[in-house]
């Protein structure tokens, strides 16, 4: 098993990465607007997609 103190590490490295990846996030969010104008579509169509294939499989079980 682990030890405590890679317990901790694993923790508080997880917490700083979080941190880290959020900041980078909100610091880049103007540039994400302009160039990914969009793309909730593109997701909404790949759930729908999904969907359909969840549904094709529960009739035809």
């Amino acid at each position: 098993m682990f030890s405590k103190g890679q317990i901790v590490f694993g923790i508080l490295f997880a917490i700083a990465f979080i941190i880290v990846l959020i900041r980078m996030y909100r610091k880049d969010l103007n540039l994400h607007k302009v160039h990914y104008k969009g793309v909730l579509w593109i997701l909404l169509a790949f759930l729908a997609f999904i969907g359909m294939i969840v549904a094709i499989k529960v009739i035809f079980k």
